[in-house]
């Protein structure tokens, strides 16, 4: 898949199934962080916030949907509420046969909202 020129572009390229969940995601984060910037990172969605600094970024695949916090913050912040959804060390993963759970990613972007504020001072 070439990179796409944008979210949307990104999103016309997913079948419905997917395109539902990365709207989900999408626009959780967004009013999450509403000071934050979208684009494209890595060939797939991402929010950067606070001077440029990256926050986020998300994926569909066939099975799940990915988010990429880059942080061990979240992690430790979330604990057990995440866990069942790390696939590795900064991979966060959402089954594809389940609601996105739009309560613990507000949590973790307020995390990494955080993390950003406090790197940019």
């Amino acid at each position: 898949m070439p990179t796409p020129a944008s979210v949307d572009d990104y999103l016309a390229g997913l079948t419905d199934e997917q395109r539902v969940a990365v709207q989900a995601l999408r626009e959780t984060i967004a009013a999450a962080a509403p000071m934050a910037i979208e684009g494209i990172a890595y060939q797939m969605p991402a929010f950067r916030s606070h001077g440029g600094q990256f926050l986020v970024s998300f994926a569909a695949y066939k099975k799940h949907c990915s988010m990429f916090p880059a942080s061990e913050a979240v992690v430790i912040a979330l604990g057990d509420e995440l866990t069942r959804y790390l696939a590795g060390k900064g991979t966060i993963q959402f089954p594809a046969d389940q609601p996105i759970p739009v309560e613990t990613v507000r949590k973790i972007i307020e995390v990494r909202v955080a993390e950003n504020a406090a790197a940019e001072r």
